[in-house]
């Protein structure tokens, strides 16, 4: 659906009780399943920020406020290319559910599972069914990483 073009998404970092907030997605990755933190497509004319905040109550149930910027992640695999601005976010309203994703139709919703999940399990996790950042950074330091951070196939 994304493939043959570049992306601009925001993702937001949201901890809790030494727990990270992670989506499981499904028929994604190359394991066709996915965990990452919230966030997606900035929709044009409306701020970073902005769809951050629009991202987490459609996928997460909740209400955050975007604390800081953090860092770029550019992930390049054929045939995606998307370019990801990473905000540190707070939690201060709503209540934690399966969100959905707008850009599917509800028969075919990717969202298995939206969780906080121990820094100790996300390092144990299988690398393959994780958001590219985590096979650069250590879990414990993505809250606070800085700078631009790239993976995957740079012959695109």
């Amino acid at each position: 659906m994304y493939g043959g073009r570049v992306r601009a998404r925001v993702c937001g970092i949201c901890v809790e009780d030494n727990s990270m907030l992670l989506i499981k997605h499904s028929g994604l990755g190359e394991k066709g399943i996915l965990w990452a933190p919230p966030g997606g497509g900035i929709d044009y004319g409306s701020l970073a920020q902005e769809n951050l905040v629009r991202e987490f109550e459609e996928e997460t149930g909740l209400i955050v406020q975007p604390e800081k910027f953090l860092f770029i992640y550019e992930h390049r695999v054929a045939p995606l290319h998307a370019i990801e601005l990473f905000f540190r976010v707070r939690r201060i309203g709503g209540d934690l559910m399966n969100g959905f994703d707008p850009e599917v139709d509800e028969k075919n919703q990717i969202i298995e599972s939206v969780q906080f999940v121990t820094f100790k399990e996300i390092k144990v996790m299988d690398k393959k069914i994780l958001h590219g950042i985590f096979s650069l950074l250590h879990p414990e330091k993505v809250p606070e990483a800085k700078g631009y951070f790239t993976n995957g196939d740079h012959s695109l």
